[in-house]
């Protein structure tokens, strides 16, 4: 239910980062040993050159969503978000699924 979430540049999270049902949300930088989620928020959500432990994973979105030059070693998998997600350049060691399946 946060208004706003910003991980900044050079953070590390020795877990998940989970925004859900809120507004807008940047992961920006940093490194995340295991997932990501962005569940049913109303603002721009971003996700940028990160290292991610995990899965990221976007559902029900309705800002906007940005996933660019991440390095993922789960999945990446987005559902359900109006309008689509946009980015691209990102390193899947797993699967891209859904609406993020070119990016």
């Amino acid at each position: 239910g946060a208004r706003a979430v910003t991980v900044r540049t050079g953070s590390f999270a020795g877990g998940s980062i989970q925004v859900v049902q809120g507004g807008s949300a940047r992961v920006i930088r940093s490194e995340i040993t295991h997932d990501i989620l962005f569940d049913e928020n109303n603002g721009a959500i971003s996700a940028s050159r990160n290292e991610i432990g995990g899965n990221l994973q976007a559902f029900q979105n309705t800002g906007g969503v940005s996933i660019s030059r991440n390095v993922i070693d789960g999945n990446l998998q987005c559902k359900e978000n109006v309008p689509a997600p946009t980015g691209g350049g990102n390193i899947v060691q797993g699967e891209k699924e859904d609406q993020c399946e070119n990016l």
